[in-house]
């Protein structure tokens, strides 16, 4: 018959960790635990983007000809606001950990003062992704979708990208299409764009500096930029639809599938943020009253610190795949 033997530590125990193994409380350990499922989450759609970049990149837009926008100011600033907005959220972990060191030394005003700074840092945040949602699904300049899905842009003869509006001709249709005000929609159609096809066409024509800049990428990585003549003829031939900025189905920067993953990944970020902060906003009012004061600890900030410094950490990797690389 076997016998099971049972190896005691130095203080005759089998086990001594009681309800904080690891030295770390229950509601620590749970916060690691969800802390480790979300990376995996966010690995898996990171991933999932990297493939997709990689098997479209001729298709694929360059971020630096698509986030050049800073609020209130008109010109071009490639990725000035995305570090803007990083910058702002990389402080407001800063403000946190010193709200947690604060928290150790039981300094009351301290904590509360750090978590307002984080809060204010969050709010900074979400709304500069949400201006940034809104100008990318607006657009700047505008493309023409071929009946291959591919999209072609405009430049003029030195290089510089020119808006559909800077050559479209209007015309007289025989009638307006998707307008609310008038009650008049059409199921069969898409969203009514400021310039039809055919006005695109005929003003491309009427401009002799116009050219077209395809998706295919030349040796030292640029896109391809058709001679005139080409340029009349791939338009005439495959002009299918305008593109004005981006949705779920088309986007004037290039492959479809970098909208989906822009709003679905910088989206599921943008959630975690807002829910972060709608968090700290309740441990704030619990700091302000003296509710961790009287329990003589604060781990309850030490523990939303660590969603926090989280968040944070998964926009480094979010930043660097869909703004740097």
């Amino acid at each position: 018959m076997d016998t099971t033997v049972t190896h005691n530590n130095a203080e005759g125990k089998t086990w001594d960790g009681g309800n904080e193994p690891l030295r770390a409380s229950y509601g620590k350990m749970m916060m690691w635990f969800f802390i480790v499922s979300d990376a995996l989450t966010f690995s898996g759609f990171l991933a999932a983007y990297g493939f997709s970049r990689f098997k479209f990149i001729d298709a694929w837009p360059i971020a630096d000809e698509v986030f050049t926008h800073v609020p209130f100011i008109h010109g071009n600033f490639p990725m000035i606001y995305v570090a803007i907005m990083t910058f702002v959220l990389i402080m407001s972990s800063v403000t946190m950990v010193l709200a947690v060191d604060a928290g150790h030394k039981l300094k009351h005003k301290s904590v509360a003062f750090y978590m307002f700074l984080t809060i204010i840092g969050g709010i900074i945040f979400v709304g500069s992704q949400g201006w940034e949602w809104a100008t990318f699904i607006k657009g700047d300049y505008g493309a023409v979708e071929t009946k291959g899905g591919k999209i072609l842009q405009f430049v003029d003869t030195e290089g510089n990208r020119l808006g559909l509006a800077d050559f479209a001709i209007p015309q007289v249709t025989d009638r307006e299409q998707h307008l609310s005000k008038n009650g008049i929609w059409y199921d069969s159609e898409g969203a009514a764009t400021t310039f039809s096809i055919e006005e695109v066409k005929a003003g491309f024509k009427a401009t002799p500096n116009a050219l077209i800049r395809t998706q295919i990428l030349t040796e030292s990585g640029e896109k391809t930029v058709l001679s005139r003549e080409a340029s009349l003829e791939k338009l005439e031939k495959d002009g299918k639809l305008v593109v004005e900025g981006a949705n779920l189905r088309h986007n004037e920067y290039g492959a479809p599938l970098f909208a989906d993953f822009f709003f679905f990944i910088t989206g599921f970020h943008g959630f975690h943020v807002f829910s972060g902060i709608l968090i700290n906003i309740i441990i704030f009012f619990n700091v302000v009253l003296g509710t961790y004061e009287r329990r003589g600890h604060y781990e309850m900030v030490e523990k939303v610190g660590l969603y926090w410094h989280f968040v944070d950490l998964v926009w480094v990797f979010v930043f660097t795949f869909f703004y740097l690389v």
